[in-house]
């Protein structure tokens, strides 16, 4: 059974960064596809990020790409999600997820608990 623990979230001023990690108990082949995933208030969930764990391939949400970077690190067992120029509208809690199949945008099988991101204006 995977289990995955996020940290770094926290409170920033439009503009700022954060670091989010994902600490991941067992890398195995049902983690073959790390992803993080966002839900607002009153939003559904959404597809932030994902990376392949043996590639290091990456994938975006329109909306992140080119402020949000994924990166993994293989001998931590951790994947991490840099954001930079944050906006209010990133306002979230941000979920790390598994994906077992490799898929990269469903099929995600364990989830974190959340982590609470909010960028005040």
């Amino acid at each position: 059974q995977v289990q995955l623990v996020e940290s770094g979230g926290g409170l920033v001023q439009a503009g700022g960064s954060l670091r989010l990690s994902c600490a991941v108990s067992v890398r195995t082949f049902s983690s073959s596809v790390m992803g993080w995933f966002r839900q607002a208030p009153g939003k559904e969930r959404e597809f932030v990020a994902a990376i392949r764990w043996t590639s290091g391939s990456t994938f975006y949400a329109d909306s992140v790409k080119g402020r949000f970077t994924i990166s993994r690190d293989n001998t931590k067992n951790t994947v991490y999600l840099e954001m930079m120029s944050l906006k209010p509208e990133d306002t979230a809690v941000y979920y790390c997820a598994a994906s077992p199949f490799g898929t990269v945008y469903s099929g995600y099988k364990n989830w974190g608990q959340g982590t609470q991101v909010t960028v005040s204006s």
